[in-house]
């Protein structure tokens, strides 16, 4: 069986101290100390095996302290289907909005279509979600108790930190949210970082993207080609100097290519996206390596900037042991993450985090407001800064590494599922994407809401995802595969023929060698 090398962290994170409980967090703990959980296995033969490794009741099933489930997201079904009235009543002539000069409908013959519409689209989202392998969104949330807030307009506009006169704000959350994600990432004491809630891990990079350009005018931005195209469109925005590094067959930047590409560039500033976890493979920049090439290459502290994209796994690296050490005791200058990946979010929603030296220099006074213009937005949605603030303070440290164990250890089931059944595919070390060939079928594509590039998919393996709902995943596969053949690569260096690289290591299986009968790179996704 292969595995990917990695146990739950046991060190204690910089600056995050156990504190007493509130009456709430006594309840919840009581609520987790009393569930049934699963008892450890006593047929494991390898006691240098984790638990979870061998026993499908502790790898795959929700994390106990993912009591957040507000409609069965990790019960491993597949939700029903809805029938054609249902899907009728989602139609564009059916949600249209009448105009003016359009027919009237009686009020409340259109109460009940509007009720009728509505109930028609939760069972359609509640369906999709049960399949929705390809996006990393942790749907295993129950956000009840933040419901009645939903009834005011709650708007953080302006700089978190400097209150402005708009008093229906949530401000004390949201400072408390950017509190955590500082001693997280190792910069705990105040007045030394600044940092707000963000729409999506997008907005942080162009947040990032500009603090570095504003740093250094004259810089040259590096990123690989597989980092998220939302760096090259901030790069685009703020009309800078830009190189697309190659990348290894695995994800990570080409390291020889950008050491040569820094050495053409020497007498200008370097900026460095560094991706913790590529969008396609998951792949994790090695950050050191970056820095001794910086070093040996003579770039001095106040000539380089390196913005970190964490999208997804810088929130997941802190809690595995021996992993990459990512965070500002390094000299990094930023770091974005989203928050509706891991932590779960029914809106999208992010986190930037960055040296408060380096905010000064885009600060603007707003009299209108009462505060600084210090983000890329104006208005900024309070309700993201409650609904993440919440999410951290129920799920705690130990609920995070649970989810995080959790991922993980059923990314290897996966792709030890796949890999027994003859399908190519890859899972790097740190990382809970698994990468794999991609399917024939489109209806199997979109019934799993798989996310393509050229000849290879992957699915990011959440909270949410349980083994049960692979079993069922693998089945369609193979059932889809014998009725419509499988794919073969587009070309000799294409994403599925890099994926059987020796750089990889371990096993794998060969794709299929028959001609491709679709030309990819010509269907844009």
């Amino acid at each position: 069986m292969l595995r990917s090398a990695f146990t739950l962290s046991r060190r204690t994170l910089p600056g995050l101290t156990k504190k007493t409980s509130s009456t709430t967090q006594v309840a919840l703990l009581k609520t987790i100390a009393n569930a049934q959980l699963p008892s450890k296995p006593t047929n494991i033969s390898n006691p240098s095996d984790t638990e979870f490794d061998k026993e499908k009741t502790l790898s795959g099933t929700p994390s106990p302290w993912a009591v957040f489930d507000a409609w069965g997201a990790g019960d491993g079904s597949v939700k029903d289907k809805l029938s054609e009235s249902e899907m009728s009543l989602l139609s564009e002539e059916s949600v249209k909005i009448p105009h003016w000069n359009e027919a009237k409908v009686c009020v409340d013959e259109d109460a009940t279509t509007v009720t009728n519409i509505l109930g028609a689209y939760d069972k359609l989202m509640a369906r999709r979600s049960s399949v929705q392998f390809g996006y990393p969104y942790n749907l295993m949330y129950n956000h009840e108790e933040l419901y009645p807030f939903m009834k005011y307009s709650i708007n953080n506009l302006g700089d978190p930190f400097v209150t402005s006169n708009y008093g229906v704000h949530s401000r004390q959350f949201e400072t408390s949210v950017i509190d955590f994600f500082a001693k997280l990432w190792r910069l705990p004491n105040k007045g030394e970082y600044w940092g707000y809630v963000t729409t999506c891990g997008t907005e942080g990079n162009l947040h990032g993207m500009l603090l570095a350009r504003e740093c250094h005018p004259n810089g040259v931005l590096y990123s690989s080609r597989e980092t998220h195209y939302s760096i090259f469109k901030a790069a685009r925005y703020y009309r800078m100097d830009a190189k697309s590094i190659p990348t290894l067959p695995m994800g990570e930047i080409d390291y020889a290519i950008l050491e040569s590409e820094l050495a053409k560039n020497i007498d200008r500033p370097a900026i460095i996206n560094v991706n913790i976890g590529t969008t396609v493979k998951g792949a994790v920049d090695n950050l050191d390596r970056i820095l001794r090439i910086l070093k040996n290459l003579g770039f001095t502290r106040d000539r380089f900037h390196i913005h970190c994209d964490g999208a997804l796994f810088a929130m997941m690296l802190p809690f595995i042991e021996h992993a990459s050490d990512i965070g500002f005791h390094k000299p990094i200058d930023s770091i974005a993450v989203s928050g509706h990946k891991m932590l779960g979010c029914p809106m999208p929603c992010g986190i930037a985090l960055t040296r408060m030296e380096h905010v000064k220099k885009v600060e603007q006074r707003i009299d209108y407001l009462n505060s600084v213009d210090t983000t890329i937005m104006g208005s900024r949605n309070g309700q993201a800064a409650l609904y993440l603030w919440y999410s951290l303070r129920k799920k705690g440290i130990d609920g995070i590494k649970q989810d995080v164990v959790h991922c993980m250890e059923t990314a290897c089931y996966l792709r030890d599922q796949l890999a027994s059944h003859g399908f190519t595919c890859r899972l790097n070390d740190l990382s809970c994407t698994v990468v794999l060939e991609r399917p024939k079928s489109m209806k199997f594509i979109k019934r799993w809401s798989l996310a393509c590039e050229d000849d290879i998919a992957h699915v990011v393996v959440m909270p949410n995802i349980t083994r049960d709902k692979i079993d069922v995943f693998i089945k369609e596969m193979i059932r889809y595969s014998e009725k419509d053949g499988r794919t073969a690569p587009s070309g000799p260096d294409s994403p599925l023929s890099m994926l059987v690289d020796k750089s990889w290591g371990g096993e794998y299986s060969l794709p299929n060698s028959g001609e491709p009968d679709v030309d990819y790179n010509a269907n844009p996704k």
